[in-house]
């Protein structure tokens, strides 16, 4: 009976730690997930380096063509864009 006892503070400190520290990161990560694949030509980018620039071309599922400045263009890899500043609109097909 003391052995079950002396679990339950273990459980409990296991319980509040995912839910304050493991499921908030969970859903982070799924939402940049999301934020990177919804990446389309001509939105606006801040890496994990810090440039802003203008995805000028989706090459694959892991990398873009990021526009710097003018005539300046650059490899990302995707999982290094940190966030997207401005979207585009879809064009109308």
């Amino acid at each position: 009976m003391d052995a079950i006892g002396s679990f339950i503070p273990l459980i409990l400190i296991f319980v509040i730690m995912y839910f304050l520290m493991i499921r908030p990161q969970q859903q982070q990560r799924k939402q940049h997930q999301a934020m990177i694949a919804a990446l389309r030509r001509g939105d606006q980018v801040i890496t994990s380096g810090g440039f802003i620039g203008k995805v000028t071309k989706v090459k694959d599922e892991d990398e873009v063509e990021v526009e710097l400045a003018d005539g300046v263009k650059v490899r990302v890899v995707r999982n290094t864009i940190a966030k997207v500043v401005n979207k585009t609109e879809p064009a109308d097909a």
